[in-house]
């Protein structure tokens, strides 16, 4: 039984229209995902989880009432390296609220050498610092690639300066309503009919009689020429 689900594709509602797939969306789905089962649980107010992400790891303390709802991370197939967009949507997931068994060894931002995981870097990560950089980089040095690679930002009017403020405001709006919206299907088409409708056998009948009466007064007129 699948209890609640929710996708990168749902975040364009959110405010989030472009880069669905790097680390700061993930960070927003695991977000949705998180408000949206504790709201089902009628949990939503009780357990709050980090309303600001700073980076740092955050584990949900229980209150006097009720226990915090535990879930536990299945990544599949998927390679767990260090800074995989998985580990961005198990933060979301925990700065939502829920209460999930894990390390911080794997957010971005985690050092194998000082094995502590850097609040800053993962920060930057959350709220796409990773992507604005890139797009700065690419800015200054290629240009003609920045407005390729770039092209959906620079259509919506997103510059690298005001990433962060973006999913700062997509975490508010998570926050605020996350439930799930049912889709909204188009009417099937009514497809053409090249083949003859089927008749009714009384159809076929009144067909057979009609054609009866013209064949008879069509030989009443051929003999009344002949005479």
């Amino acid at each position: 039984m699948v209890l609640a689900s929710a996708y990168s594709h749902e975040l364009p509602r959110y405010g989030l229209e472009v880069g669905l797939t790097n680390y700061a969306a993930a960070y927003c789905t695991g977000l949705l995902l998180g408000r949206r089962v504790l709201k089902m649980l009628e949990m939503d107010d009780e357990y709050q989880g980090n309303v600001e992400a700073t980076g740092e790891d955050f584990s949900v303390e229980p209150t006097d009432t009720r226990r915090p709802f535990r879930a536990l991370l299945d990544v599949g197939l998927i390679r767990t390296t260090t800074g995989n967009n998985v580990f961005g949507a198990l933060k979301g997931a925990l700065d939502a609220g829920l209460d999930i068994p894990h390390s911080d060894k794997r957010f971005a931002g985690f050092s194998k050498d000082s094995k502590q995981l850097d609040a800053e870097v993962h920060h930057k990560y959350i709220y796409g610092g990773h992507v604005a950089a890139y797009m700065r980089t690419l800015m200054e040095d290629e240009p003609e690639k920045y407005q390729s690679h770039s092209s959906e930002y620079i259509k919506r009017g997103i510059e690298p300066d005001n990433i962060e403020a973006l999913y700062k405001k997509v975490h508010v709006a998570i926050r605020a309503d996350p439930t799930a919206k049912k889709a909204e299907k188009e009417p099937p088409k009514q497809h053409k009919r090249f083949n003859l409708k089927k008749l009714t056998y009384e159809e076929r009948k009144a067909k057979l009689i009609e054609r009866l009466h013209t064949l008879n007064a069509a030989a009443g007129t051929d003999s009344e020429d002949e005479d």
